[in-house]
């Protein structure tokens, strides 16, 4: 048996803005082949900080553990986005400040993760799905620096990643501008199942890799 635990926050606790679809872990479960389990302790509103006590009990059977957290922490400096009357690089450098801030912390937390032994697998924040094309590019451009902090300590301590920008980068993945749809979340289930071995049960009844349009070819 291998289980794989979900850890962080909305990224994969997202059933509320499912609209009644399968939310994440519901569909990692039926690309799961047969000996493989999966549990949900990712909790919506999470930050960084918040994810030690989500390990506090894990399944004594697990083998995998999934990280995505990191949105939260960035969504908290969100003024730094509409700032006025300053310069560019008092807005750089405060961005600077809170972007290395966040890797601190990051660092902690891989850390203590890396202490139970596991394999560890670590997701980027996606950019989101906004109306207005020019905030879109403000906000995708403000989250790199966050994202840089979350692949150094993972290339620092040869961890698995997913990066969430290009597998969720489409509106339709979006159930509003922050938060997976069914099928951003089709498409999250399956790049973890892919990250830690596990083919994804094609064979069992309907697949979501099926009902979704052109998720196969994308992933498979």
């Amino acid at each position: 048996m291998s289980h794989i635990v979900l850890l962080g926050d909305s990224i994969f606790d997202n059933g509320a803005y499912t609209s009644g679809g399968p939310d994440v872990v519901t569909q990692l479960r039926r690309m799961l082949p047969g000996g493989w389990a999966a549990t949900l302790r990712a909790l919506d509103g999470a930050r960084t900080s918040d994810v030690v006590r989500q390990v506090a009990s894990l399944p004594p059977d697990t083998s995998h553990l999934v990280l995505s957290v990191g949105g939260n922490d960035a969504l908290s400096h969100g003024d730094l986005l509409d700032q006025r009357g300053v310069s560019a690089a008092e807005v750089f450098e405060r961005l600077a400040d809170a972007a290395g801030e966040f890797e601190s912390r990051y660092r902690r937390l891989v850390d203590q993760l890396l202490v139970r032994r596991l394999p560890l697998v670590v997701c980027t924040i996606y950019n989101g799905s906004f109306p207005d094309p020019t905030f879109q590019r403000i906000a995708s451009t403000a989250l790199c620096p966050f994202n840089d902090a979350i692949l150094r300590v993972a290339f620092r301590r040869g961890l698995t990643i997913i990066d969430l920008r290009p597998i969720c980068c489409d509106p339709a993945d979006y159930a509003n501008p922050i938060e997976p749809s069914s099928m951003g979340g089709a498409k999250i289930a399956l790049a973890i199942a892919q990250s830690v071995g596990a083919a994804p049960a094609l064979a069992r009844g309907p697949s979501i890799i099926d009902t979704v349009p052109d998720l196969r070819t994308q992933f498979l």
